[in-house]
């Protein structure tokens, strides 16, 4: 199977199968999703979802929480992870943004990594989701997903497997495509024990094919 045919067979299955195409975390406009992506950060969406409720009814925009400090944050992010960082990050961003773009979200990544605590995978969910724009932000899951299933060959880092699914991805797809990996990766390609057995991806999934298919029971290899 070329990587052209793997590309359009597991595309055509999410898109066949209407597959959840939006992002876990909760909120109420651009401001809201930036605060919570950010604080996302090697957190899991459930945590941060339990804690932003509380945080957007004090500061609800960035008029709000650029005139709070690191120290008055804290306390409602206290309970994810590096919220010392996250505190100073969400007042620094709320700051610049009002500084810098008159409070309007950026729609471009090279203007939103300007922002405190907004790195490339950050700006890329806030293009896409806010903007719809064919930007492709690369977690620990799509980075994952993407390996296994074989859209994307020795990459190294977050940047090259973006670069190689952009490039196979049709742009209208790629919005979309983002939370298809994350999902999968979330609830059926987990890190440690892949949900093999449950998925619908692995006709097409090299990984499957070279590795795991190999280890299998012959019984379990006719059936498949």
């Amino acid at each position: 199977m070329t990587k052209t045919e793997r590309y359009e067979k597991i595309l055509n299955y999410f898109v066949e199968h209407d597959a959840p195409a939006e992002t876990e975390l909760h909120y109420a406009d651009p401001f809201q999703l930036l605060v919570a992506v950010i604080l996302s950060a090697q957190c899991t969406d459930k945590r941060v979802n339990m804690i932003t409720p509380a945080l957007f009814k004090d500061y609800p925009n960035a008029e709000a929480m650029a005139v709070a400090t690191p120290e008055v944050i804290f306390p409602y992010i206290r309970s994810i992870s590096y919220p010392n960082n996250k505190s100073k990050h969400l007042v620094g961003m709320a700051q610049t943004l009002l500084k810098e773009f008159g409070g309007k979200i950026p729609n471009e990544v090279d203007e939103l990594v300007k922002l405190p605590g907004v790195g490339r995978k950050t700006a890329n969910v806030i293009a896409s989701v806010v903007y719809d724009k064919p930007a492709m932000a690369v977690d620990t899951h799509v980075f994952r997903v993407s390996a296994r299933l074989g859209l994307t060959t020795n990459a190294k880092n977050p940047l090259q497997t973006e670069m190689q699914l952009v490039k196979h991805i049709p742009e209208a797809l790629i919005p979309k495509a983002h939370h298809w990996l994350i999902l999968h990766g979330r609830y059926v390609c987990l890190a440690r024990n892949p949900q093999c057995e449950k998925c619908p991806l692995t006709q097409w999934c090299k990984y499957f094919q070279t590795v795991v298919k190999k280890e299998l029971p012959l019984n379990i290899k006719k059936k498949k």
